[in-house]
């Protein structure tokens, strides 16, 4: 087992969660799915953009998705800032989202008050609770 490998189960023996960002871009390789004890996915936004009006970029978003839960991983969604958007995601079975349409940056005091309150970190949330999670940092944001 090489080293980087070795970390990563270290790691997670220690209780973390691994997770590829930017899923589908640069050198991540579907090899990383095989290899290492990983617990989620996140689809890079640049397969978020057009989801609703695009074919294809839908297709590999159903695609990464599928492939995720059938190795038993979470799917984040990174980038959601439409509510089309949004349901594209619900409709594919996506576990969580995140993006503008969920919470924009937030100052240091206002994501504790968020936290404070019960609200989502970093605006990750349940793609199946997302709907009262926009509305919400929409009428606050």
């Amino acid at each position: 087992m090489e080293s980087g490998q070795r970390s990563l189960q270290a790691l997670k023996e220690f209780g973390f969660a691994l997770a590829i960002d930017d899923f589908g871009t640069g050198y991540c390789s579907l090899n990383y799915l095989k290899r290492f004890a990983l617990d989620t996915l996140k689809i890079d936004r640049t397969f978020v953009n057009d989801i609703a009006v695009d074919a294809d970029g839908a297709a590999i978003v159903r695609a990464i998705i599928g492939l995720g839960h059938n190795l038993n991983l979470k799917i984040v969604a990174e980038g959601v800032e439409t509510p089309a958007q949004l349901e594209f995601l619900r409709a594919a079975r996506c576990d969580l989202v995140q993006g503008y349409l969920m919470s924009r940056a937030l100052r240091p005091a206002a994501f504790v008050e968020r936290l404070r309150v019960g609200g989502a970190p970093g605006g990750i949330v349940d793609a199946g609770a997302a709907g009262a999670h926009a509305a919400g940092a929409a009428a606050t944001g």
